[in-house]
């Protein structure tokens, strides 16, 4: 089976390809800037779009993260997130707890790839901030 590609960006892997409309959509959510008061906010992510990797498990997928990959995080499209009607993409994390995961709207993307990238937050914070469905949503005023 072919390595995860090691890139500049995180990468957010495609694993269901029955409906290329969703992709498309969620790609184009992601790479919408997020306006934040006067700032915008982008995810610099790379997306893999490789039949090879059909199918396959989040467990899978981390056996085929190269090394070095140098970053601590990885978003997976899968059947849910591309069937859901909200897109939920399932995040990843390779550092502090190997496997752990939530999912979080594409519009949270730009927020969780850029203070990941950054060190500026944890992957725990945004995943003990999922609602009760475990999706991350955003922060809300009450946390």
């Amino acid at each position: 089976m072919k390595m995860l590609p090691v890139t500049d960006n995180p990468l957010v892997i495609r694993t269901d390809f029955d409906d290329e409309t969703a992709w498309q959509t969620l790609c184009k959510v992601v790479r919408a800037p997020v306006q934040d008061g006067a700032d915008q906010f982008y995810a610099y992510v790379d997306f893999v779009d490789d039949n090879k990797y059909q199918g396959l498990s989040k467990q899978r997928l981390l056996k085929l993260v190269s090394d070095p990959y140098n970053h601590s995080f990885l978003f997976i499209a899968d059947r849910l997130t591309l069937t859901h009607p909200e897109f939920p993409i399932l995040v990843v994390d390779l550092y502090a707890s190997r496997g752990r995961e939530f999912r979080a709207l594409p519009t949270q993307v730009q927020a969780i790839q850029n203070n990941l990238s950054i060190a500026n937050m944890d992957f725990e914070e945004f995943a003990n901030a999922v609602d009760k469905d475990g999706i991350f949503r955003g922060f809300s005023l009450a946390q």
